[in-house]
């Protein structure tokens, strides 16, 4: 096959896609300006605080701005949450109680929670606070919103967690208009029930987000979509100013809660990750939809299709085979800016159960608005492709990643 054609036709055929893409970039692009404006950014909030962080105007502004743009009464942003995955397990432990119990309706979270809420053996789980912990699989990619209904009916359940991305899963990741029909109903029968949502990954996808649909608390990494790839870590939590407060006191101690945590010169990054992030996840949306045509003319499987509705920046490339997986994986690795001369090869990752094999030659370790690219060893042998700071980049690194593999 030509693949010098095959770009080109791709590129032709996605320009309808790519409008839409630009149209939410546009969208984002002006609620990002404006809640700059209306939280007043001024030089002086890049200053830096040390030691207890007392008094710092970035970091409250910050989480102002992070607030106004999600619709939400208040907003916990700092670079003391190592990754998404901290932010979450801090959230949990802020929300429930010994004896609470905790359901996820979008079934098995992904595999760094299992050793958080207990599902495996861990002596600092939820579970061995004695906090319980079920779970309502999806059904064709959908809630069960029945037994979602019949459930909280007959249970008295403190938080209910949605993760959106699919995680290490073949389901699809699940749009805000599904969200919107699940937290009316779980609002309707159980209306004390925090909604909390796993958004990572989701963020300037679409025009709405959890936040506006009746969701209590959302949680994201700065290291995806809204650091632009240019914060260096930390993840946001937003929500109800009740609920932020106790995850303030958790990530922290409490009586002293989010008035202490020092910024140490982050502050700058962070405004500017924000500033940048529609243009970088329009980028990454463009990257998935690119790698969706191509490779579904090679007669792969891929989740979404090119021109499917998506709620997160995450590409599935079913390969079937291990041999293939690696390849697509070492190919992405070969095409990075950074350790481009590196041989990805699956490893034992903490958290995980499988070998995973990953692609991140990235500027920021971990970053996955970056393109990055890896998967678990194991059957279908998918691989879960995000990311791309611009369009451009992540064009010449599928098309490397194409050569390799067809080769």
């Amino acid at each position: 096959m030509d693949i010098n054609n095959l770009f080109l036709e791709a590129e032709e055929n996605l320009q309808v896609e790519f409008k839409k893409i630009d149209k939410i970039e546009n969208f984002y692009s002006e609620k990002v300006m404006n809640a700059f404006y209306n939280n007043n950014v001024q030089e002086a909030c890049f200053n830096s605080t040390t030691g207890y962080g007392y008094s710092d105007l970035g970091r409250d502004t910050l989480e102002k701005i992070y607030a106004e743009i999600f619709s939400a009464e208040d907003a916990i942003v700092r670079s003391q949450f190592i990754s998404g995955s901290h932010a979450l397990n801090v959230t949990f432990f802020a929300l429930l109680r010994p004896g609470d119990e905790l359901l996820s309706v979008s079934g098995l979270p992904y595999d760094t929670l299992h050793e958080v809420i207990g599902i495996k053996e861990n002596p600092s789980s939820l579970k061995s606070f004695g906090i319980k912990y079920s779970q309502i699989d999806l059904v064709n990619d959908d809630f069960n919103y029945d037994e979602i209904r019949n459930y909280l009916t007959n249970n008295k359940i403190k938080v209910i967690e949605i993760q959106r991305s699919k995680g290490y899963s073949t389901r699809k990741s699940i749009t805000i208009d599904k969200v919107e029909k699940v937290a009316k109903l779980i609002k309707e029968v159980s209306p004390e029930t925090i909604i909390m949502v796993d958004n990572c990954y989701c963020e300037f996808v679409e025009t709405k987000n959890p936040i506006e649909v009746g969701c209590d608390v959302i949680v994201g990494s700065l290291i995806k979509n809204l650091g632009g790839g240019i914060a260096p870590n930390g993840a946001y939590v937003a929500g109800r100013h009740d609920l932020i407060e106790l995850v303030g006191e958790r990530l922290s101690l409490p009586g002293e809660g989010r008035e202490v945590g020092p910024t140490l010169g982050i502050n700058k990054s962070l405004y500017q990750g924000l500033y940048f992030a529609p243009s970088v996840v329009a980028s990454s949306l463009k990257t998935a939809i690119l790698t969706a045509y191509v490779l579904e003319k090679l007669n792969y499987k891929v989740s979404p299709k090119y021109n499917e509705v998506r709620a997160d920046i995450v590409q599935n490339i079913e390969f079937g085979n291990k041999e293939d997986l690696i390849k697509y994986v070492e190919g992405i690795q070969a095409s990075s800016p950074v350790d481009a001369h590196v041989t990805p090869i699956p490893w034992d990752m903490p958290g995980y159960d499988d070998q995973v094999i990953m692609a991140a030659g990235c500027f920021t370790q971990g970053s996955s608005i970056e393109l990055s690219c890896d998967g678990p060893i194991r059957p279908p042998f998918i691989a879960y492709q995000q990311g791309s700071l611009t369009y451009n980049y992540g064009k010449i690194s599928i098309r490397k990643a194409v050569e390799k593999l067809i080769k």
